[in-house]
């Protein structure tokens, strides 16, 4: 049989593709939020978004509408402020932050809904 096989551990020629995504603490946040609001009545659906520059997860009133907000989270933000976002349906920044659970916190849902 050939030998021509090697096994090649910690290759520093291939750079692994990093996969990012929220983090557990930050995906709890946002879930305790999100439960909040459902049981309140105001939030009835949920969905992600993955991106190279950003993942985003979006909240809907309704699975049949377009979504409320997106709570999203910037890989590589050019300011450390827009690390984390809420956006509206078109994209506007409604709120930015450093800091996730000072940003969720902070956002009066109801007020912004209006």
């Amino acid at each position: 049989m050939p030998s021509n096989l090697k096994l090649v551990i910690n290759n520093p020629h291939k750079q692994l593709e990093e996969r990012q995504f929220f983090e557990r603490d930050e995906l709890k946040v946002i879930l305790d939020l999100y439960a909040k609001m459902v049981s309140e009545g105001s939030w009835k659906d949920y969905g992600l978004s993955i991106s190279s520059k950003q993942v985003s997860f979006s909240v809907f009133r309704n699975a049949a509408e377009n979504a409320l907000y997106k709570i999203c989270k910037n890989f590589k933000p050019k300011n450390k402020n827009l690390k984390y976002l809420i956006t509206d349906t078109s994209g506007k920044i409604l709120k930015n932050s450093f800091d996730l659970k000072i940003l969720l916190k902070n956002t009066n849902w109801k007020k912004l809904q209006k």
